[in-house]
């Protein structure tokens, strides 16, 4: 059994973090002066720097370390969140998250070129408080100084299984000391005696009077991790050492300040005592139930992403053996045989569930990525951009998240060049200064379909179909639907932008997505009104590994055909058949649906069934029947990819092994359905 990589799991855990931060600093472009925000982005930047400089990443830690100060100062109220900090400590992250990928790369001057930014952001100059407040203080301080003295007193426990989780009490005591003068009592009346002593376990509380300038914060600060867990008491006392720290000469005090840790007996012998707190221990929870605490944090395990997709495999090779068995039950008399391929086929279904889930992830995970593209977008061309998600609880399969996250940054770019208009323009069209973008997920049978919306100019079909004509993709004054001139966006190379500039114009985005849907099996829609807007939907399969599916014979051949397609079966008798010969149409409730013989478009050479069916299929607002000899019942279908030599093969998007070992094609919905609506277009021209 392998070990995980230490190095590994830092850079996953700090991949969070980042993650976390820069989800933070966004929040905070909203509303600079949440004071809970800042202690998270605060807190955000003190976790990395520690868990970096503890795994040798000291490049990390060392840059971290500015940002967290910059930070530090905005919480304590020396100076305020700007919009230029947070755009200075996002751009830092993006450094930080270079040297958490390659912590040994030269990386040049960026790292001094971001803190002159995050520097004039805060206001400092080279010789100002950032480097001052890095240096011992000088011999002489204010008498005003010396009289914000303060003597705190500080009693903690911390778990009893703090030490083995990898807390050290030293360290804590180590950080109380570089605050001021300190002294130390540790009370160990709750240690046991020793045949029920636990090693591992911590029995010692501590009693600390601190004498300090720093504020109740900087105390807080250091135990900011175990702050959930222990048992802290906190007071400012007024004791004979806060009245001997006044009267004594300021030396004194620098003096020991400068060997914090060798304290002043004087002083210390002045402290007032206090009393063993019987009630600390009492506080602290045992072993037992600290250990049953972390087993509910541990509830969530991490898993890398190619286990699950060899899970999955192994799960898609077991419901085809249990097809196969199910073929050989259904062909024997043996009950007990049947009786164990029904349980069979239970349990893997199941199985085949849970897997399912377990590779399905809420489609927030792909939206949160945008609001920092639109943040810098609008910085970058002067419009004023909301961002609204919607519908972020939907679950899709964790393949199709990572590869639509491409598509879809193409189109939200494009939607903020093309589509927003500039503030001066919003307003002289009677709308607000803020363009919005929405991103909207919902869930449609076995499709999600993911929406990315403006409320900007909408789409110039003039300039479209000039720009194709010229181009050579249609004829002039061919005649086009609108939704098939408004596909024109998606041909390769196509732009109406006037001139290339970072953001677009080079005609390769659209295409990318178009090719990308098409190679998750899924489709494109797309509206737009002039002067309101446009909407590209994607509609996109759930899964890509199994799909239940409904299993038909065409000729002598069997095809699959997407469960969460099909709407309906109907007979189509030989005597209907003949009649519908030259129209194709079949009356559905009133409605005329075409329908498409597949046995004519994949040219069987078989003759026809006596009783043929009829599969009602649909995708959104579109119907087509497809026309088979026989429906042979549900199947459990394990996706396999079709080679590179059938890529231009678009009526299959796939492939599956059958219980008795033989393949059958797995039929492409939308592909058929286009073609069903073509074919009724064709035959309304004709008359």
């Amino acid at each position: 059994m392998s070990s995980l990589d230490p190095v590994a799991v830092f850079r996953t855990e700090a991949a969070e973090c980042l993650e976390a931060i820069e989800a933070g600093l966004l929040d905070l472009t909203h509303k600079l002066d949440d004071k809970d925000v800042v202690d998270a982005v605060f807190r955000g930047l003190h976790t990395l720097k520690g868990s970096g400089s503890m795994f040798g990443f000291d490049a990390l830690a060392a840059f971290t370390h500015h940002c967290e100060t910059a930070f530090d100062r905005v919480r304590k109220g020396e100076v305020p969140a700007t919009a230029e900090l947070v755009a200075a400590v996002l751009a830092a992250q993006d450094h930080m998250r270079a040297l958490v990928d390659r912590p040994d790369a030269d990386h040049g001057d960026t790292g001094q070129l971001l803190l002159a930014q995050l520097q004039a952001a805060v206001g400092e100059t080279s010789g100002g408080a950032a480097v001052s407040a890095a240096q011992p203080a000088p011999v002489a301080v204010p008498a005003a100084a010396a009289a914000k003295t303060t003597t705190w007193r500080i009693r903690f426990s911390l778990p009893a299984n703090s030490m083995a989780n990898g807390t050290n009490p030293l360290g804590l005591l180590d950080e109380l000391r570089d605050l001021g003068e300190c002294s130390v009592k540790a009370n160990l009346s709750a240690i046991p005696p020793l045949e029920e002593l636990v090693p591992t376990d911590l029995y010692v509380t501590w009693d600390v009077t601190l004498t300090s300038t720093q504020e109740r914060s900087a105390i807080d600060d250091v135990f900011i991790f175990v702050m959930d867990d222990m048992e802290l008491e906190v007071e400012e006392i007024a004791g004979p050492v806060a009245q001997e720290t006044k009267a004594e000469p300021v030396a004194a005090v620098v003096e020991v300040k400068a060997e914090p840790v060798v304290a002043a007996p004087a002083p210390v012998a002045a402290a007032p005592e206090f009393k063993p707190v019987d009630a600390v221990p009492a506080k602290r929870e045992s072993a037992a139930q600290a250990d049953q605490r972390q087993a509910k944090a541990a509830e969530n395990v991490r898993v890398p992403a190619e286990r699950l997709d060899e899970l999955m495999d192994r799960v898609g090779e077991l419901v085809i053996a249990q097809s196969r068995l199910s073929q050989l039950a259904s062909a024997s008399a043996d009950i007990a045989l049947r009786s164990v391929s029904e349980e069979i086929e239970r349990l893997s279904g199941e199985l085949r569930d849970t897997m399912m889930v377990l590779r399905m992830v809420p489609v927030a995970t792909l939206f949160s990525r945008f609001r920092r593209l639109v943040h810098d977008l609008a910085r970058e061309t002067g419009k004023v951009i909301e961002l609204v998600t919607e519908g972020e609880s939907t679950e899709v399969d964790k393949t199709v998240i990572e590869r639509l996250a491409d598509p879809l940054v193409h189109l939200v770019r494009n939607s903020i060049d093309h589509g927003l208009e500039t503030p001066a323009e919003r307003l002289a069209a009677g709308k607000s200064e803020a363009g919005t973008v929405t991103l909207s997920a919902r869930q449609a049978g076995g499709e999600v379909i993911i929406s990315i919306k403006d409320d900007g100019r909408g789409i110039n079909r003039e300039r479209v179909r000039a720009k194709a004509e010229s181009s050579g993709l249609i004829a002039p004054g061919q005649p086009l639907t609108d939704s098939e001139l408004l596909q024109l966006i998606f041909a390769p190379g196509f732009s109406t932008a006037a001139a290339i500039t970072n953001l677009s114009g080079r005609g390769v985005g659209m295409d990318v997505v178009k090719k990308t849907v098409e190679a998750l099996r899924g489709a494109i829609d797309i509206t737009s009104l002039n002067g309101q807007g446009s909407e590209v939907s994607l509609r996109i399969p759930l899964t890509l590994a199994i799909i239940d599916g409904l299993l038909v014979r065409v000729g002598n051949g069997s095809y699959v055909i997407p469960l969460s397609a099909v709407e309906e079966c109907l007979e189509l008798s030989l005597e209907e058949d003949l009649r519908s010969r030259g129209r194709s149409f079949i009356s559905l409730r009133d409605s005329l649906v075409p329908f498409l013989r597949l046995r004519d478009l994949f040219r069987t050479g078989t003759k026809p069934d006596v009783h043929q069916k009829v599969v009602v299929i649909s995708t959104g607002t579109e119907r087509v029947g497809l026309v088979v000899d026989q429906i042979i019942g549900d199947h459990q279908t394990v996706i396999k990819s079709m080679s590179k030599l059938h890529n231009d093969v678009s009526t299959f998007s796939g492939a599956t092994i059958l219980g008795d070992g033989s393949v059958a094609l797995i039929l492409d919905v939308g592909h058929l359905v286009a073609a069903g609506q073509q074919q009724e277009t064709q035959m309304r021209v004709a008359g």
